[in-house]
């Protein structure tokens, strides 16, 4: 099995430091879509790990969770793709879970829910939290420059980490590799 892991916020969609409150503020990066559809008509499974500290902080309910990402299921079957799983880690900064990032939990989920060794699997995403969170799986990190990705390049980075400038040019990497 062929399996990518994602960030959401900052990689799939544009990224808001008020926090992606509503499907209104959920807009897509130029490019993304397209570049999960393409990846998953290459055979790729495309798995996705995102905190959402905005339900403890009660800014949003699970259903605006869950409509976001209807939302980004359908775009992605318009393009002729297929989104795998989504894990969110629903916590606050200060409770205590296993499931945020940086913490593991959400990629050790999606290994189990695929029944493989996340060696080697590529995560990608575009803050400090995400390359953790990898490297403490045994992931290979990759970073996109969208959203805080920018920000990210300007802190202490791990050696093996790739670098893209978005979520399409890893589909482009990864579909001229195969």
């Amino acid at each position: 099995m062929k399996l990518i892991i994602l960030d959401r916020d900052g990689v799939i969609n544009q990224d808001s430091d008020a926090y992606i409150k509503s499907l209104a503020e959920w807009i897509p990066i130029p490019g993304s879509i397209e570049a999960i559809a393409r990846l998953s008509k290459a055979g790729w499974t495309v798995a996705v790990a995102t905190n959402q500290s905005g339900l403890a902080r009660g800014y949003y309910d699970l259903a605006t969770l869950e409509a976001m990402h209807a939302r980004l299921r359908q775009l992605v079957a318009e393009q002729g793709g297929e989104l795998g799983l989504i894990v969110h880690c629903p916590h606050g900064p200060n409770d205590g879970c296993d499931c945020r990032k940086p913490k593991p939990g959400m990629l050790r989920q999606i290994a189990s829910h695929y029944g493989i060794d996340l060696a080697g699997v590529w995560f990608v995403g575009d803050s400090s939290g995400d390359l953790d969170a990898a490297l403490a799986v045994d992931c290979q990190p990759v970073l996109v420059r969208t959203g805080k990705g920018e920000r990210t390049l300007g802190k202490p980075l791990p050696a093996n980490l790739l670098v893209f400038d978005d979520l399409a040019a890893v589909a482009n990497h990864l579909i001229e590799e195969d």
